[in-house]
């Protein structure tokens, strides 16, 4: 059960709920500018996902929705995007992309789903607390993988929001998972450390992740995506 035991350590750590109001309360919204231009890029089809992922968002947010339902409805909804290297879909070893970005393009990797997830459930009004994008390996095929794992309370055991196996089971159930870190809009935590949260900035910690968000505000502003 060591597995079970470090997911759950992982999120013991509490968050500041200032900060993840204040990401919630940002509503996305996809200019017609950047819809014109992701359409000259990517096609129409490109924009009938953009669009769907607004209505999904949008549909999510009611208060007669479940958090169960939200978390399979955004499971589902990046799961359905074609699995592609970032080598040969962005042209470098490790690109994190927006949520913009992976569905305009149709293509993305598991940090790329579990980022689109991570945003679609702060948008359906998740808590940010109960969500950790969490950097794994994968022991069936011994390389890096990124999930999204859920936490009902703090200190509960999470589920796990993957592409691999895309049905959403406790974290118990994915023996096939370690985790090593797992971060947030604001934090970051160590599954070693026993779940230690970090004295750090998660974006000015992970570059790659201030980046995601610098661009997201960009596309959001209307600018053209990547």
């Amino acid at each position: 059960m060591r597995f079970a035991a470090a997911w759950c350590l992982l999120g013991i750590a509490a968050v500041a709920q200032a900060q993840a109001q204040a990401e919630q309360d940002k509503p996305i919204q996809l200019s017609p500018k950047l819809l014109d231009s992701i359409a000259k890029k990517y096609g129409d089809s490109a924009v009938v996902r953009l669009n769907d992922w607004t209505a999904l968002m949008e549909s999510g947010g009611l208060p007669s929705i479940e958090e169960a339902a939200k978390l399979a409805q955004a499971n589902e909804f990046f799961n359905r995007v074609q699995w592609l290297s970032d080598l040969v879909h962005w042209g470098q070893e490790d690109y994190w992309a927006t949520p913009v970005e992976t569905l305009a393009s149709n293509g993305g990797d598991c940090e790329d789903f579990s980022i689109g997830k991570y945003f679609t459930l702060l948008q359906t009004k998740v808590d940010n607390e109960k969500l950790r994008i969490t950097y794994v390996k994968s022991l069936t095929y011994n390389q890096a993988h990124m999930v999204l794992a859920y936490y009902p309370q703090p200190d509960a055991e999470p589920l796990i929001l993957d592409n691999i196996n895309k049905t959403i089971l406790p974290a118990s159930q994915r023996d096939d998972l370690l985790p090593i870190y797992s971060f947030n809009g604001e934090s970051i935590w160590l599954a070693k450390a026993r779940g230690k949260k970090l004295n750090a900035d998660s974006q000015k910690s992970l570059p790659q992740w201030k980046g995601v968000n610098e661009r997201l505000l960009q596309e959001l502003n209307g600018e053209a995506e990547r």
